[in-house]
């Protein structure tokens, strides 16, 4: 991957941006009829993150909500969007039983994504930190 020029400034805003964006759309995906199987493939590794619904939610969520208000030219926005389905591809598989019921079910989604108290806000940022260090270059 090449360098992404984002003003120092603004590097939390796209960090805590593209975390929330992706969570957002992982939730919203969540509450929509057939998104929990959208999800379960999806943190299985079964869907490809690139061609996922749920990475266009979240692309366009960190577009109009974040990028909007930054103004960092639309070569940067572009860099930073073509981001998200990478951070999402970082989590294929991670959903596994975590209930120890034996399946993958929706129990298993809720703890994944850390609602009712867990880290899905800590797999996808250090997701995001850990791509965005290598395009930031840490100085």
């Amino acid at each position: 991957m090449g360098s992404v020029d984002v003003p120092s400034a603004a590097k939390n805003q796209v960090l805590n941006g593209l975390t929330e964006s992706i969570l957002g759309s992982l939730t919203q995906t969540a509450t929509k009829a057939g998104g929990i199987e959208q999800l379960k493939n999806l943190l299985t590794g079964k869907t490809e993150a690139a061609s996922s619904p749920v990475t266009a939610l979240a692309t366009n969520i960190f577009s109009k909500n974040i990028l909007g208000s930054l103004g960092l030219g639309e070569g940067t926005n572009s860099a930073l969007t073509g981001l998200i389905p990478v951070v999402i591809g970082q989590m294929g598989g991670i959903l596994k039983d975590q209930d120890g019921d034996g399946d993958v079910d929706f129990n298993d989604i809720l703890a994944t994504l850390g609602i009712g108290g867990g880290g899905a806000g800590s797999i996808i940022g250090s997701a995001a930190k850990s791509i965005l260090g290598s395009l930031f270059g840490k100085k």
